[in-house]
């Protein structure tokens, strides 16, 4: 008896220095410069105070933040607590050893909350190992007041050569307004995020079942003729410098008349804090063509993990649980108001009267995320997972090397052919060299 109330004791005192240790941290956290990290920076003062935990912020572009991470947690090298990874990384990682498990993040967290779809891209063998911060698909922004000027009916489903119509009647470039913004940055992140989908929807793939790449065959040829052709004639100038943010912030400074993208940016749009356009924008579908006439929209989530690399575990997982909980949307909503709240993660979100009454896309994104199908992204059979994404490591330099090709194209600096025959080249040389089909 004395020995089970001595080991009880000892049991106590181990969990109450574990838990000291844990709130005397300080955490770095590598995270995107997205707006709802942004947010989530500027009420994180709220977490160190209740906890006592500091934190150590490393905010960076997204294609930034994706070479340091991957150098870092593919060298263990330590730098990081807690990092801020997509739906991409998160199975690939785990797979590796890389990440910690994140199933024990307490009574409250009520995993049974987290939108399936969601919950399952970073689960792997039943285990979550990236918590989800905010998840999206892609659907098409347009300003219902040019549309009107202009007599145009946005159809449900607008097909790609109905989009290039329109945006070429809605451009108006001596007023500083473009028919049509669509990312330009290179990697495979950004504009591939965006050409990959249109390819899909042209009826292409990366790989075929031998996984022989097909990016001189003519679904290919055809989304990037189609994207160079409407960027080049309706977009914004300096293209190949917008990304995600850069676009955003055009859309919601009216410079732009479309723009085909996240759905997460409609919080943003949807602000008059934020937006001019917040009364004058409408949204629909993701375009299609004959070839794949459902909507091809893409999925991506972005997550936060914890490094196998840490020495500071326990608190790591204290922070993710406050930050991906749904106390902290409740927070979001009520310091920043229900539109920004961090999407496309949790049922009740979407079941939240204040949500639904502030966010009048809430309908359309739950939709949207939970038909797309990773599993089948394509018109062909391939052997692959992922939308915007083929779900294997040399899928991140094969993206970034051909989105730097298209980028280049979309320059001026080369044809749209040379473009993807230097792409078909790389991606065939890469393939080769890991020992693909395996």
């Amino acid at each position: 008896m004395r020995s089970a109330r001595l080991g009880g004791l000892v049991a106590a005192l181990l969990a109450s220095t574990i838990a000291a240790r844990a709130d005397n941290a300080t955490l770095t956290i590598a995270t995107v410069n997205n707006g709802d990290m942004i947010v989530m920076q500027k009420l994180s003062p709220q977490f160190e105070k209740e906890t006592g935990i500091k934190l150590n912020w490393v905010v960076l572009e997204e294609n930034v933040l994706r070479q340091r991470l991957t150098t870092d947690i593919a060298t263990k090298g330590g730098q990081f607590d807690v990092m801020t990874i997509g739906a991409y990384e998160a199975p690939i990682w785990a797979k590796q050893g890389w990440l910690l498990p994140l199933d024990d993040l307490g009574d409250g967290y009520d995993y049974k909350d987290l939108i399936p779809q969601v919950k399952e891209a970073t689960t792997v063998d039943g285990k979550m190992y990236a918590a989800p911060f905010y998840a999206e698909s892609s659907f098409t922004y347009y300003r219902k007041d040019l549309f009107d000027k202009a007599g145009i009916t946005m159809p449900e489903k607008p097909t790609y050569a109905q989009i290039a119509e329109y945006a070429d009647k809605v451009s108006d470039k001596k007023n500083g307004i473009y028919g049509i913004c669509l990312r330009g940055k290179p990697g495979w992140g950004e504009n591939m995020a965006f050409l990959s989908t249109a390819v899909n929807a042209f009826g292409g793939e990366w790989f075929n079942m031998k996984w022989e790449p097909q990016l001189t065959t003519q679904p290919w040829k055809s989304a990037i003729d189609w994207y160079l052709d409407v960027m080049k004639k309706d977009g914004p100038p300096g293209p190949t410098a917008n990304g995600f943010n850069e676009n955003q912030a055009l859309f919601a400074n009216g410079k732009c008349g479309m723009w085909i993208d996240a759905t997460s940016g409609a919080g943003r749009i949807y602000d008059p804090k934020q937006s001019q356009v917040a009364d004058k924008t409408a949204f629909t579908a993701s375009p299609v063509t004959d070839k794949d006439p459902k909507a091809s929209g893409w999925f991506w989530s972005w997550n936060l993990a914890v490094p196998a690399s840490t020495k500071q575990g326990d608190a790591a997982k204290k922070f993710i649980a406050w930050a991906t909980s749904k106390t902290y949307v409740g927070l979001v909503g009520k310091s920043e108001g229900w539109v920004a709240a961090p999407p496309g993660t949790r049922l009740s979100t979407y079941s939240n009267a204040d949500y639904q009454k502030a966010a009048p896309f809430a309908a359309t994104v739950l939709k949207a995320i939970e038909t797309t199908d990773p599993k089948h992204p394509t018109v062909d059979p391939v052997p692959y997972t992922g939308v915007q994404f083929v779900a294997i490591p040399e899928f991140q330099a094969i993206g970034t090397n051909v989105g730097q090709d298209i980028s280049a194209a979309l320059a001026g600096q080369d044809s749209a052919e040379a473009a993807l025959k230097k792409g078909q080249s790389t991606t065939e040389r890469t393939m080769k060299q890991a020992g693909y089909p395996k």
